[in-house]
């Protein structure tokens, strides 16, 4: 009798250790990024590893040690075969877990990875839930995030753009690059730190390739300003301002001259 009730008190400890084992780390994982289920499942875990532990005790305070190393052996070989058997399971959540504490990404930001290219929506332990940009819904792989390359494009808050416009080689390109660039200077969507820069980066047959290089932000308060509705802004006001300013967009001059053999008779009258 002694040792019996001994072992239910030990239940009895145990029980309410583990449901402060839970509740302790339930509330340091409500600091993190995971969901609520995950911290929920985290938290029952716990719990039961916990309780485990008191099981064992118990029935060591009873004299019954055959069976609790039979519990333990047995553990051991079920975790062996449900590690073989969840393998991707366990390496995403443990990946999550990881990714969690590193943070590489938060809610809200674009990034890319093996071809997806979204925002993210919902980090969970297994997954990440990424919308891109034609409304496909994306559930990334954790262990996908941590291994493979991942691209953020938002984390400082700064995107570069760019685009090309050609003008005729009798045009100044250096007076275009400076018109270009003062009304760069001016547009409030435009980042001036880092400057934005023109320059000439190409000589095709009919014109000379203007190259503009600009910056944008996109933190949280700009999220309305996206990076292609201001390049097609940007690119529109470009051309009307060449325009206004004389300059030739098309052109048939080409550098590439054609020399083409030229037959001549010369017939002697005399």
């Amino acid at each position: 009798m002694p040792e019996l009730l001994f072992a239910l008190l030990t239940l009895v400890l145990f029980h309410f250790l583990a449901k402060g084992s839970k509740k302790l780390y339930q509330n340091i994982l409500d600091q993190t990024p995971f969901s609520s289920s995950n911290v929920e499942f985290f938290g029952k875990l716990i719990y039961a590893i916990v309780f485990i532990i008191g099981v064992i005790v118990a029935l060591n305070i009873l004299g019954l040690n055959t069976i609790a190393a039979s519990i333990l052996a047995s553990g051991g070989i079920t975790a062996v075969i449900l590690g073989f058997a969840f393998r991707d399971i366990g390496e995403n959540f443990l990946a999550g877990f990881f990714m969690a504490f590193s943070r590489p990404f938060t809610n809200g930001d674009l990034i890319e990875t093996e071809g997806v290219r979204g925002r993210v929506q919902n980090i969970e332990l297994r997954h990440t839930h990424i919308r891109t940009g034609n409304g496909c819904d994306v559930f990334v792989p954790s262990s996908q995030l941590i291994s493979k390359p991942l691209h953020n494009y938002t984390r400082d808050g700064m995107r570069r753009g760019s685009f090309t416009i050609g003008i005729d080689y009798r045009d100044d390109t250096d007076r275009a690059c400076s018109i270009i660039l003062e009304e760069l200077k001016t547009d409030s969507k435009v980042a001036q730190k880092p400057a934005p820069t023109v320059q000439t980066t190409g000589f095709t047959p009919n014109y000379i390739e203007l190259t503009v290089y600009f910056w944008i932000e996109v933190n949280v308060d700009k999220q309305e300003y996206f990076l292609a509705d201001i390049k097609s802004s940007l690119m529109d006001k470009t051309r009307r301002l060449l325009m206004n300013n004389s300059f030739i967009f098309s052109s048939e001059v080409s550098t590439a001259i054609d020399v083409n053999d030229l037959n001549v008779n010369v017939k002697d009258e005399s």
